[in-house]
């Protein structure tokens, strides 16, 4: 086809694929050229041109050029640049604002009520252990003393001090299951 860029936008609101294809033809690789010295990524080059292209043949019909064709396809791949960048940076702001809220971000009620529930639970069933059971085993968790420092400090062999850990640990497994282990274990 040897058409002028009017002819062809006339041919093209008719319906004519061959003045589609034409004008893609004529102007793929001119504009490819254009959006590539700005964003530098082939794969967003040929997206933003599909689209670009899609929607001159979705809109066929109803597009009234009072310029040059030329200038209205490096003006909508300008456009569509443009809106690429705009959706970068708001992607990227979102995925800062994401990392920043989960690195600093404090427990959410519910886990707060959570944790406070099952840390009463865990210490109502510590208190209901044998007494020379709980003073062993808090000995050992609350303040991190050796078994050898807490038979020093209680008088016992730390072979007691190790049984009456182990029986105690097996005891508040028993009665809390696997919440259990998140504090102690």
């Amino acid at each position: 086809m040897n058409y002028s860029d009017s002819e062809l936008v006339k041919l093209l609101n008719k319906g004519d694929v061959r003045a589609f294809t034409e004008i893609h033809d004529r102007y793929y690789g001119p504009l490819y050229a254009h959006a590539y010295k700005r964003l530098s990524n082939r794969e967003e080059v040929r997206d933003l041109l599909q689209d670009l292209f899609v929607f001159l043949w979705d809109n066929r019909e109803s597009l009234h050029f009072t310029g040059h064709l030329s200038g209205y396809l490096y003006t909508a791949v300008r456009n569509r640049i443009l809106n690429l960048y705009k959706r970068n940076k708001v992607r990227s702001d979102y995925i800062d604002s994401l990392q920043d809220f989960l690195d600093n971000s404090q427990p959410i009620a519910d886990e707060i009520l959570y944790e406070k529930e099952l840390t009463a639970k865990i210490e109502k069933e510590i208190a209901a252990l044998p007494q020379q059971m709980q003073i062993i085993f808090l000995l050992s968790r609350n303040q991190h003393l050796s078994h050898k420092e807490i038979g020093e400090k209680l008088g016992i062999s730390p072979l007691t001090v190790k049984k009456q850990i182990n029986n105690s640990l097996k005891i508040l497994r028993s009665k809390l299951g696997s919440a259990f282990f998140i504090f102690f274990i």
